[in-house]
């Protein structure tokens, strides 16, 4: 009889990896982290690996991660692991696709090729694309899977806010908010927008009527949030009844959160892609779909 596929995971993730483990029939393995105080990190994995391994990381806030996943790899592999699923609901590096000065590091060529030599599949949730069509692209491992929350937060949004109008707040969010209203029948449009710097953007609403409508901004990542507080206080200005904000990743750096309640907007609703009080949609059914179809597909 096969051995059970282990789910690695750690201890600040412990909920999140308790979740997908029950969802998709793995057992459950903590990997043990110590800093030492010199800030070195030392792991500790399982004894004894089973052929199929999963390891569980989302990679906001990367950079320890990263070290993590460099020293996790190869242990796992030493303890018997032959084939290795990454699950990072959040996969990070994946915004800088060119250099756009001489000598600027294309992050995600280089994040995403060393994540394909150490992992078989790699599995994640609305990546942040820009110029490439595919996950496969940035991530070239044998299987890199691209997942959307798009449909479940139009769920939510539905149960929610019916009749809801979803406004993209930027042209890259229409992949997004053109799968959640085409699964629930929502009126949608897009913005328009120019950004100036991190911190700086300039939103343009479409040409659509907002007035008395309950607006729900939808869209992949918020990080400082003056993308969705720009979009939210032009949407109140041009008439709309109220504004809400759905995302995939709550990022939330800073005072992101109340700088978008203070520009008007209701409700924020995420889903638990990173652990944060505005979860509301949880992604381990859709996670363990990806991870049995990705066992079958081998």
């Amino acid at each position: 009889m096969p051995e059970a596929t282990v789910l690695l995971y750690f201890e600040d993730e412990a909920p999140a990896a308790l979740h997908l483990a029950a969802a998709a029939g793995l057992l459950p393995q903590p990997i043990q982290r110590h800093r030492f105080p010199d800030g070195e990190i030392q792991l500790t994995l399982p004894a004894h690996l089973p052929p199929r391994v999963v390891l569980l990381r989302g990679l906001h806030q990367p950079s320890d991660k990263l070290t993590e996943l460099l020293l996790a790899v190869p242990t796992a592999r030493q303890m018997g692991a032959q084939h290795l699923s990454l699950v990072a609901p959040y996969l990070a590096y994946m915004r800088q696709d060119m250099a756009f000065a001489p000598g600027q590091a294309v992050s995600q060529r280089i994040v995403g090729a060393w994540l394909a030599t150490l992992f078989d599949a790699v599995i994640t949730v609305d990546p942040h694309l820009h110029r490439v069509a595919t996950l496969a692209e940035a991530v070239p491992a044998h299987q890199a899977i691209t997942l959307s929350a798009a449909p479940l937060l139009g769920a939510w949004i539905a149960q929610h806010r019916p009749g809801a109008f979803l406004l993209g707040p930027d042209s890259e969010s229409a992949q997004w908010v053109t799968q959640a209203a085409a699964a629930h029948g929502f009126e949608h449009a897009v913005c328009t927008k120019v950004r100036h710097g991190d911190r700086a953007v300039d939103v343009t609403l479409p040409p659509c009527d907002l007035r008395g409508k309950a607006v729900v901004l939808l869209d992949d990542v918020t990080s400082s949030g003056h993308t969705l507080a720009t979009a939210a206080t032009l949407a109140l200005a041009a008439g709309a009844a109220s504004v809400d904000v759905a995302v995939t990743h709550a990022l939330l750096a800073e005072d992101a959160l109340q700088r978008i309640h203070q520009a008007g907007a209701g409700q924020f609703w995420s889903t638990d892609s990173i652990a944060h009080a505005s979860n509301v949609v949880p992604l381990a059914p859709l996670l363990a779909q990806a991870l049995k179809a990705c066992a079958g597909s081998d």
